[in-house]
């Protein structure tokens, strides 16, 4: 019972500060978020020191994942778009220049993990910056739009309960054995339709989609964060980990609370991209 008021109380904690961050006004949300791109690259690159022959800069990396963020963010609202990409890339020739001069045993691997570290973990991140900061056709400005990376949150929790709950009642067919065996078909099914619920409600009040382009983005996000929630577990399967940190009492780390969002984001912002300019492609192809 002390561990499920435990996790409780923080995973409320979690969900007020993304929420209410995304909310408030944009500096809430870039502060926010940043820290939680500092602080899930940090435990991303102590987790992957457990794997042999490799060591990598845990600070410089996760300053080249914080300089990510804030130079995407730039790029959506900044009076120069695009300058802050200039330190990130510095950054990131320096650390594989640094190889040279420090006699690991094999530097390949720090190359591959430190840009594993920005892929998987920082680039995701920096992406809500394309959806919280969109560009209105009709008044020509930037708008801050939180809406859209909180759609994204709340599909990925609502699949998540669902799928407990569906999983917990009916579950019986694993859907991936080998990395998680206690997820099933029934809860993957039962998370959905409860994402394909929110997402049918929500299209009555944001009229910039349809229905079905609502339903097709709920859908996206669940196979997404499905995806990402069984490559975490892949990861800390071949770690021999349980935990990916011990951050947030009651959840583990930072990755374990986020993995889904991990991979939703960039699939989600891709889906929204293209249901933004392939109509506008077509029209001046044809």
């Amino acid at each position: 019972m002390k561990n499920i008021f435990v996790r409780s109380i923080t995973g409320l904690l979690f969900v007020g500060a993304i929420v209410g961050s995304l909310l408030w006004k944009p500096e809430a949300f870039m502060t926010v978020f940043a820290l939680l791109t500092i602080l899930t690259v940090y435990e991303f690159c102590g987790l992957m020191r457990k794997e042999k022959e490799v060591k990598i800069p845990a600070k410089l990396v996760t300053l080249a994942g914080f300089l990510l963020f804030i130079a995407l963010a730039d790029l959506k609202i900044g009076r120069i778009p695009g300058l802050l990409f200039v330190p990130y890339l510095l950054l990131l020739l320096f650390l594989f220049v640094r190889e040279l001069y420090i006699k690991h045993d094999n530097p390949i691997h720090n190359w591959a993990y430190i840009l594993f570290s920005q892929v998987y973990v920082a680039l995701p991140f920096a992406l809500l910056n394309i959806l919280a900061f969109r560009f209105n056709e009709s008044t020509q400005v930037m708008e801050y739009t939180p809406q859209w990376p909180l759609t994204i949150f709340i599909f990925i929790w609502l699949n998540d309960t669902g799928a407990y709950m569906v999983g917990s009642l009916i579950g019986k067919h694993r859907l991936f054995y080998r990395i998680s065996p206690k997820k099933s078909w029934e809860g993957a099914i039962g998370g959905g339709i409860f994402a394909l619920i929110a997402a049918f409600v929500l299209s009555f009040y944001y009229l910039e989609y349809n229905v079905w382009q609502w339903l097709g983005f709920a859908v996206v996000v669940v196979f997404a964060s499905i995806w990402g929630d069984l490559i975490e577990s892949l990861i800390k399967r071949h770690l021999g980990v349980k935990d990916s940190g011990t951050i947030l009492p009651g959840h583990g780390g930072m990755m374990d609370r986020l993995d889904s969002a991990l991979f939703a984001i960039p699939f989600g912002t891709i889906y929204l991209y293209l249901i933004d300019q392939v109509p506008i492609i077509w029209a001046n192809l044809f």
